[in-house]
């Protein structure tokens, strides 16, 4: 039996007609539902039999309406391949159109992909014409860079390409004094215009631009995930790169060792500032682009997410005259914007405020910033050197990552400057260890240190793409053993929730999350702290006591803020 009988059944076809179309279906090489069409039967029709011989449910397909959220689940290649695409999120679902559902090889491609991103999917069925303009949903970035593609093969020969990659310059021309200059129409540059405009307009922080055997990968990170936005050819890598290459005023030739520098444009109206680094791997060089908004505002204190008790400590250090304030954490927790936004609390007016910075990310009005460069010889160390030598009142250090700086950053901070860095521990009780490791005398610690702090980012929950769950059973097994070791004295903190979020996607917000917010550990120095400093600078002695002073720890912070619903509770797990 075939869906052929159902149309039997409802006099669509007769009986007889079923050999005829099969033998029309197998001599043409055309599909049965291609010959049915021929002889003026519906698509609908042919689908809606098909649904119910096969008893899988149908679905009206808007391209429109399938967001770029959704489409990242299914690959392009992939979804053209198997004739498979996705079209929504619904309660959890991964829904997915497919033409061909008794098609083996599809179906256990889609069950790769719900194994890897964690979502079961339910399937419905399409028609060839719906798959062909649902494909259409695709033709956004890829769209435009497939169209550049094609330009890029008809502009040049295969003989001027292969030419111009060896020499390096595609996208280039020669100019006079053998200067290069910048084909502003060229495909190539289409290609970089594009993904960049992309990038901006989607929030990125990060573009990866990585070849591989085949072909070229390029990636974007939003909040914090990296995400496949587009797969490219091999041949166009070397243009890809030359392209950038020449926007940041980077070395051409050399292919060999790191490179990095910057470069700025103009997209949408805005200045937008582009770090752009540049790292040898065994199929090529890989392109990593750090995007710098020039226009988005520093955001206040008050609105990264400390708790009231952490709040009001940095604003006592920030008030102090004199002394050392650490932030740590690892690359990417936003210690540099939680940096700029203690500078923003100051008087920029009455102090003179510096800063070394590698690289100077944003620019504040009133804050005089200098980006070190150690290839010249001028470090955190030199640069600490010669801004003691500019009267400041105020010192931002980038990073403290050596004994010569740390040392200076603390003779600065002993000679009347405040000083505000940050250094690579785990914990905020890690700095104290790892700056005697440094090589840093306690005694030197002790009246210097006057607040300690560690963060990490966590995704911000998305109301409308989170479903509440009531707080019982295994979640509040899990959530009483992260807090179990809060001191009673300051269980106050805890709020008395009922229920957290869950994370529940839609095609808006697949992850459930839209931004970050950081969750922070901190402690002060007083003088109880200072004399353990001095005879006992553990990470166990300093953490007892700076319990005592009521120092909530990163993990609890994420709890916190999951029974405040400010954060899905998948993210606690990843503090």
């Amino acid at each position: 039996m075939s869906f052929l009988d159902i149309l039997v059944k409802q006099n669509v076809i007769s009986k007889d007609d079923v050999p005829y179309i099969l033998e029309e279906a197998k001599t043409s090489n055309q599909s049965v539902e291609d010959v049915l069409r021929s002889k003026q039967i519906s698509a609908t029709v042919i689908l809606k039999a098909k649904s119910d011989f096969l008893n899988i449910p149908t679905k009206e397909i808007d391209p429109q309406k399938i967001s770029f959220d959704v489409l990242k689940y299914i690959p392009e290649e992939s979804a053209t391949h198997y004739k498979i695409i996705p079209l929504a999120i619904d309660g959890g679902v991964l829904e997915v159109g497919i033409v061909d559902p008794e098609n083996i090889e599809a179906r256990d491609a889609l069950n790769f992909i719900s194994n890897k991103t964690n979502l079961p999917f339910k399937i419905f069925l399409i028609s060839e014409d719906d798959f062909m303009q649902a494909l259409n949903a695709y033709n956004g970035l890829s769209g435009e860079v497939s169209k550049a593609l094609d330009d890029l093969e008809t502009e040049f020969s295969a003989e001027e390409v292969e030419m111009m990659k060896d020499r390096g310059d595609l996208g280039v021309a020669p100019a006079v004094g053998g200067a290069p200059n910048i084909i502003e129409d060229a495909p190539v540059t289409k290609i970089v215009a594009t993904i960049l405009r992309y990038a901006i307009e989607g929030g990125v922080s990060d573009v990866h631009i990585e070849p591989m055997k085949e072909k070229v990968r390029v990636r974007f990170r939003v909040d914090g995930v990296l995400y496949t936005s587009i797969v490219l050819p091999a041949k166009v890598h070397d243009a890809l790169i030359a392209r950038i290459k020449i926007l940041s005023n980077i070395k051409l030739d050399e292919k060999r060792k790191p490179q990095d520098n910057r470069f700025s444009a103009r997209i949408d109206g805005r200045k937008i500032d582009f770090r752009v680094s540049t790292f040898p791997t065994y199929y090529g060089e890989k392109i990593e682009m750090r995007i710098l908004d020039q226009q988005k505002s520093v955001q206040k204190l008050s609105e990264l997410g400390f708790p009231e008790r952490n709040l009001k400590l940095i604003k006592e250090a920030l008030n102090k005259s004199y002394g050392l304030i650490l932030i740590s954490g690892p690359t990417g927790s936003g210690k540099t914007t939680t940096l700029y936004s203690m500078i923003k609390e100051l008087d920029l007016e009455e102090n003179n405020v510096l800063s070394l910075e590698d690289p100077v990310e944003y620019n504040i009005e009133g804050m005089s910033q200098s980006q070190v460069r150690p290839e010249i010889g001028y470090t955190f160390a030199n640069g600490l050197r010669t801004t003691l030598r500019q009267d400041p009142d105020i010192i931002m250090v980038g990073e403290i990552r050596d004994k010569e700086t740390a040392e200076l950053a603390i003779q600065a901070a002993l000679t009347g400057h405040l000083v505000l860095s940050t250094i690579h521990t785990n914990s905020a009780v890690g700095i104290i260890p790892r700056l005697v490791d440094m090589g840093i005398d306690p005694y030197l610690i002790a009246p210097t240190l006057i607040l300690g702090m560690a963060q990490r980012l966590v995704g911000k929950a998305q109301t409308s793409a989170v479903a509440s769950v009531p707080i019982e059973g295994s979640t509040k097994i899990m959530l009483d053993k992260y807090l179990e070791e809060i001191p009673n004295d300051y269980r106050s903190v805890i709020p008395d929730a009922k229920e957290v979020y869950k994370i529940n996607p839609t095609p808006d917000c697949p992850r459930g999350t839209k931004g970050r917010i950081a969750v922070t550990e901190m402690f002060e120095v007083d003088k109880k702290m200072e004399e353990i400093i001095l005879k006992e600078p553990t990470e166990l002695a300093i953490t007892s006591y700076a319990r005592t002073q009521g120092m909530i720890l990163m993990k609890e912070d994420a709890v916190i803020k999951a029974l405040n619903k400010v954060i899905p509770i998948e993210e606690i797990g990843k503090v």
